[in-house]
């Protein structure tokens, strides 16, 4: 019967869309867990030196010896990264919203901006340093202005993009250009706003450990220098994996934090799988 038909083929699409995103959810897992299987046997398999590329095994191994000061540590850079990359988001979100919605603001400011992040932020930490001394504030700081630049972008983009004839309309019916950022521009530069948070939590984590490793106090920076200079290169791989722990952590709290926010901006590709027009 056509009723019956109709629904076998709606529960086999609802099947299909299950085992996609199952798919989905394992596959970033068995891709690393291949990655660092390759890893580990090409370096036995060619014999390769711990100093120069430790195996996986070896990593391990020193993780489980010096896992102390790799999480006393970890916290540190943590605490910076998310200190300066909240501040971020605050001063980013607030001038990006500034220079999308006005014309004389974004010439004024954006060539200004675009100067400023032309400069390697490398060359800025030890100014930190004379400026305010050793400890989490340069780090803090580094952090904040490596990941400031991309919310601004993104939120200013989201916001100028408005089509002028949606401002004409609100203005005919009597909205005023703060209602308009607030109830128009600002949702709309939502998927923007969070697609810059995806890009800045990841580079507020080099800016964090590059102030730790110029300015070394504390922090995966300064634990990597420190083995470094012993030549424990399975530690300074442990500290990088930790980093990058870390920063995917991050990543998946923003995603998550998107998929709430603008879940709309994105429901048409949620499962990957559009059902076709009965017939």
């Amino acid at each position: 019967m056509p009723a019956d038909g109709g629904s076998a083929r709606a529960a086999s699409v609802a099947a299909a869309a299950r085992r996609r995103r199952r798919l989905e959810a394992a596959l970033p897992w068995l891709v690393m867990a291949g990655l660092f299987l390759a890893w580990e046997i090409g370096c036995r398999a060619f014999a390769v030196p711990a100093f120069l590329l430790p195996a996986p095994s070896a990593i391990a191994e020193s993780t489980l010896k010096w896992w102390r000061p790799l999480l006393q540590d970890g916290l540190q850079t943590l605490f910076t990264t998310v200190v300066g990359f909240g501040l971020a988001i605050v001063a980013g979100l607030l001038l990006g919203v500034a220079i999308g919605s006005s014309a004389l603001v974004y010439r004024g400011l954006y060539p200004l901006l675009i100067g400023f992040n032309s400069i390697p932020k490398v060359a800025v930490v030890p100014v930190l340093v004379i400026w305010f001394g050793t400890g989490s504030l340069p780090a803090i700081i580094t952090a904040f202005l490596i990941s400031f630049f991309p919310i601004v972008v993104n939120v200013a983009t989201g916001i100028a993009t408005m089509e002028p004839e949606l401002r004409d309309v609100l203005r005919a019916l009597g909205a005023r250009p703060l209602d308009i950022i607030r109830k128009v521009g600002l949702p709309r530069a939502m998927p923007y706003f969070f697609a810059s948070l995806k890009i800045a939590i990841t580079v507020a984590f080099v800016g964090s450990i590059i102030a730790e490793s110029v300015a070394p106090n504390a922090g995966i920076g300064r634990l990597m220098m420190v083995a470094s200079s012993r030549f424990d290169v399975p530690l300074v791989f442990a500290g990088l994996i930790l980093t990058g722990v870390m920063g995917v952590a991050m990543y998946w709290v923003a995603e998550a934090l998107e998929r709430r926010v603008t879940g709309w901006a994105t429901r048409g590709q949620q499962g990957g799988v559009a059902e076709a027009p009965g017939g």
